[in-house]
């Protein structure tokens, strides 16, 4: 269990938490995707920059200062969680790595994105359903006071927003190849998640009662009941409004990738009528 901390002041900002496991993880994660490119010259530039942000948003959100204090303070905590799930997932699902994969590896990795498991993995109704239960899961029930009280419950949890995200926003951006959705359900598919975050954060800001009992271990030393739940409020908040701004944010492309394909298609049809002389 991890136990009272300092409390945050400004010096703190320079700060990094770097462990050796993450690090290793976000290596691997930059070499296969290199060796990946490395394959495939004609791999867009601006999928390796996409690419790129991921590890540094995740990097940030985990090795930083906000990985320093996400224990101690829960509302880092979920500035952690938002950086994870809607951005660094985000910039994971626009640099397409799986498609990446497929093209520049083994023949092992296009059986598997094409069995049954990865089909299902894949589907855009998995994303969805994914998303929609992680979400209230790791924030509304004892989950959250597991992880609160196991770093490696806490890693797994990282890694479970990255997934679910990419999962999630591989779909609603259309990126790569496989079933997808049009460009005008998949805005759809987006504002349907946002109550997600809006009950869950609105749930956390409600409460009457610390909902994290072993809270009182992790919050900085000093703190007071009050202000511990206050923290735990002011989380839920930065869940809520912060992550409604973020799913609003996204629809931005979302809707010029669909006002894009309208004009395609319009221009596809237009040259099929004049073909026929209509």
């Amino acid at each position: 269990m991890v136990m009272n901390s300092a409390a945050f002041s400004w010096h703190h900002l320079g700060e990094w938490n770097l462990g050796w496991l993450p690090n290793s993880l976000l290596l691997v994660a930059a070499l296969a995707y290199g060796i990946g490119v490395a394959g495939v010259p004609e791999w867009p530039k601006t999928r390796v920059g996409w690419f790129i942000g991921g590890l540094v948003t995740t990097f940030l959100a985990t090795e930083s200062v906000i990985g320093s204090f996400d224990m101690s303070y829960f509302s880092i905590h979920m500035i952690q969680h938002l950086m994870l799930i809607m951005v660094a997932a985000p910039f994971f699902a626009l640099s397409a790595p799986l498609d990446l994969a497929q093209r520049a590896g083994p023949a092992w990795v296009a059986r598997a994105l094409d069995s049954l498991v990865g089909r299902v993995l894949l589907h855009p109704l998995s994303g969805f359903v994914i998303y929609l239960v992680l979400i209230p899961v790791t924030h509304l029930t004892g989950l959250t006071n597991t992880m609160m009280t196991h770093p490696w419950v806490h890693h797994l949890e990282q890694i479970a927003f990255l997934v679910s995200g990419y999962l999630f926003f591989r779909v609603a951006f259309g990126r790569e190849s496989g079933r997808t959705l049009h460009p005008g359900l998949r805005l759809v598919y987006v504002m349907a998640a946002v109550p997600v975050d809006t009950f869950t954060g609105l749930a956390i800001v409600m409460s009457t009662h610390q909902p994290i009992p072993s809270y009182a271990q992790m919050a900085p030393t000093g703190t007071s009941a009050a202000w511990q739940l206050g923290n735990v409020h002011l989380g839920g908040a930065i869940m809520w409004i912060g992550g409604d701004a973020l799913m609003l944010l996204a629809c931005i492309p979302i809707v010029l990738i669909w006002v894009r394909w309208e004009t395609l298609r319009t221009r596809e049809l237009d040259a099929e009528l004049d073909a026929l002389g209509l």
